[in-house]
């Protein structure tokens, strides 16, 4: 389980769908029980008997189970997250890139490539411009290599997927996004983005579980 601060407050962190269950008795048991569960399409709120929320985007939404009830009630979303899914993995940075197709939480074919990508220059005046020419050209390269990537390894398997989850840079998802080939591929890319490192076949895998996990903010 990871952790990590939020806007507005508060720290989120991520589940694993097995554990969900009981991460969420010892969230009763650390704030005075849960007063109620809030279950709805897109979210789910329960709210402690200290008034300590926590918060979750249902992943893979629709959850199909709404309406407020008194106590811990988080069965339907535990369900929900605990289904089989097979998802498309899409992992960008300025110059590399890692694809892949994942079933619960395991990589069943991907594809996974690097290239050079210089560093910005201090130097100024016309060597600066051609140096800067030159990051553009392989920035260009390498954007291009990712999206040739992706559509040979997802756009075949796309009526297979259950969704694509993006990583990386949102600088340059939203570059490849601009490539008519991949609408249909970010068509079923769901809205959170995975915050990764370089992408390499062992994060590819890594991203692969964490996927699949629930992203609850506690407040």
């Amino acid at each position: 389980m990871s952790a990590r601060q939020v806007r507005g407050g508060g720290r989120a962190v991520e589940v694993e769908p097995a554990r969900l269950a009981g991460w969420f008795e010892r969230f009763a048991a650390r704030n005075d029980g849960v007063v109620s569960t809030r279950l709805g399409s897109g979210e789910v709120v329960v709210t402690g008997g200290n008034g300590t929320t926590a918060t979750v985007a249902v992943p893979f939404p629709p959850l199909p189970a709404e309406g407020e009830r008194e106590g811990l009630a988080v069965g339907p979303l535990v369900d929900h997250v605990r289904a089989p899914r097979r998802l498309g993995l899409l992992l960008v940075r300025l110059g590399g890139h890692s694809v892949g197709v994942a079933e619960q939480g395991k990589v069943l074919v991907s594809r996974t490539d690097r290239h050079l990508v210089h560093g910005r220059s201090a130097a100024g005046g016309w060597s600066q411009q051609r140096f800067a020419r030159r990051r553009e050209g392989q920035a260009r390269q390498a954007l291009r290599s990712a999206a040739d990537d992706a559509g040979a390894v997802l756009l075949p398997r796309l009526s297979e997927l259950d969704a694509v989850v993006l990583g990386g840079d949102r600088r340059a998802l939203d570059e490849l996004r601009a490539d008519r080939r991949l609408e249909p591929l970010f068509a079923l890319a769901v809205p959170r983005v995975l915050d990764i490192g370089e992408p390499r076949r062992s994060v590819l895998d890594d991203a692969a579980v964490r996927a699949l996990a629930v992203e609850i903010v506690l407040r």
